[in-house]
């Protein structure tokens, strides 16, 4: 697939969907990587002492997660300008299993002049919104 250019890029597109499995062992192996060790992401005691419904997935796991559709559609992870959400919900992993997470990218604005489209990002777990106000600046070939 090639990567999309602006002028063929309108508001209300759906760029792509995606479904993201997150068991335990994705978790431990993030908070390697990331350094975020903190056991309310892989230790259930601790994270139902502090209210939690259960381990849950580091927020920045599940935001770096989501944006992957948006880099792999347009072609270049370098192409984001801009990235930001809100933490709406926690995201529950159960064990054994996991959380599935459904991510739909809409366009929601083309900026011409800047060369820029802002796309949506929708993720939910079931029907509860776990990220809020998800959006992504992209830079597209004219």
């Amino acid at each position: 697939m090639s990567a999309p250019r602006l002028d063929d890029v309108h508001v209300g597109d759906v760029v792509g969907t995606r479904r993201i499995e997150v068991d335990r062992a994705r978790l431990v192996r993030y908070a390697g990587a990331s350094g975020d060790l903190n056991p309310i992401h892989w230790n259930e005691r601790v994270a139902a002492d502090v209210g939690l419904p259960g381990v849950i997935a580091h927020g920045m796991f599940t935001m770096g997660a989501a944006v992957g559709l948006v880099t792999d559609w347009a072609g270049d992870p370098g192409a984001v300008v801009d990235y930001g959400v809100r933490f709406t919900r926690p995201v529950p992993v159960p064990d054994p299993g996991a959380a599935v997470l459904d991510v739909t990218a809409t366009v929601g604005a083309v900026d011409v002049e800047a060369g820029t489209v802002r796309v949506d990002l929708t993720v939910t777990l079931g029907t509860v919104k776990v990220l809020g106000k998800a959006q992504v600046v992209v830079r597209l070939a004219r």
